[in-house]
Formats: C-alpha cells, structure tokens, sequence
C-alpha cells in the first residue's frame, strides 16, 4: 500500500500558497494511487519544540539514562522518523519567512536527525533514503540568477544539505512572487507571478501523472 506523508508549515492559514500547492499535490497524489493512505503534520499550527541543551542529550545517551524531559524529546523524534519511514513519498510545503525556512521546519529537521533511527551510528550512512521527497516552496519575491536578491533564497539553498546525511534528496517546485498582488510595489510583477503559479501547477500535476499524459 503506497503511503504519503503530507507536511505544511506556513503560517498563513488560507492566505498560503505552499498550502494550496500541498493541497494540489496531494489530491494528484491520491489520483494515482487509489487506496493510499495519508498521514499529515503541520509544522505551521503545531510545530516541534525546539531543542535545548537537554534535549539534545537525549541523542548522545542510551534511553535508560534520560531524564523525563529527555525522554519525552525522544520519543517525539522516534515518532517523526517513523512517519518519513513509514512513507514512500514526503510532501513538504516551504515557504520562504525572512530568507529562510520556517522556524518548523528547522525544528522538524533536527528532531529526524538522530543516530540509531535516520543515521547509522556506526557508518554515518543515511537510512531514510529511497523515497521521494516533494518540496512545494513558496516564496514573496524573485530571486532567480541576475535579480537585486539573487542567493538571498536561503531555506532551498540549506534543505538539500540539512538532510543530505539522512540520505533524503529534495526535488524543488517552486512558485515565486506570490506577494505581487498584493504588494503595490510588485504590480508590474503580476503576469510573472501568474505564470510562475501556472508553471508550478502544471509541474505538479505531472508528478505522478502516467507517461502518456506527460507527453
């Protein structure tokens, strides 16, 4: 049975438009895959704690000696594994907050990696390779090559390497200037923006589309 993982993390509520791309890429997810199931996490309205000091120990000592704090961090961990275990496909939606990732998905991260459960403690291998993982991102402005803020995109220039050693490799559909609408500044930048929705639309819909129908 083919299983789906489907994570948000904006903090838009209906404004997102990583939202509406999960959501787009979900309902093309459960087309092709009849009797799938689904299992959803939002990083927006129910984020990860943060780790601190003590929580981090909880990485680097056997669960006998953990505190009931560390244990509690633990066992969250080991949950969030087990759902990117668990899935053949990750859905992420990402959007961009001040240049970066949200504060969620960071949290998110660091909860996965841990050695025993998404890295091999002996051989650094990384154990939640061999699915895919689907990166919805989002972000207010342009930052292609040659624009005012080209590598200001910090959160699709750090995801790739923030779970590289989990073996997890990101493919990006990105929609930008999704801000031009309503940013009076950006107006000129509407017919970009659409076509920008447009193209990441129509990426999506292809993901899991058959053959013939890519053509």
């Amino acid at each position: 049975m083919a299983r789906l993982l489907h994570i948000d993390s904006s903090i838009q509520g209906d404004r997102s438009v990583s939202r509406k791309l999960t959501a787009r890429a979900a309902d093309a997810w459960r087309a092709a895959h009849p009797g799938g199931t689904v299992t959803y996490r939002d990083l927006g309205k129910d984020p990860q704690p943060h780790l601190t000091e003590e929580t981090l120990l909880a990485r680097r000592l056997p669960p006998e000696q953990h505190t009931p704090v560390q244990a509690a961090s633990w066992e969250l961990t080991v949950k969030l594994v087990s759902e990117v275990k668990e899935a053949d496909t990750v859905l992420l939606g990402l959007p961009l907050y001040n240049f970066a990732a949200p504060s969620g998905v960071k949290s998110w991260v660091d909860h996965l990696l841990a050695p025993g459960l998404s890295v091999d403690a002996e051989t650094q291998a990384g154990l939640l390779g061999g699915r895919e993982f689907i990166v919805l991102a989002s972000r207010g402005g342009g930052y292609n090559r040659g624009t005012p803020r080209e590598g200001w995109d910090h959160a699709e220039a750090w995801l790739p390497h923030g779970v590289a050693g989990m073996g997890l490799e990101p493919r990006f559909i990105t929609a930008q200037l999704t801000l031009a609408e309503v940013n009076p500044a950006m107006a000129e930048l509407i017919p970009l923006a659409k076509e920008s929705l447009a193209q990441a639309e129509r990426q999506i819909d292809a993901l899991w589309a058959p053959v013939s129908a890519r053509i």
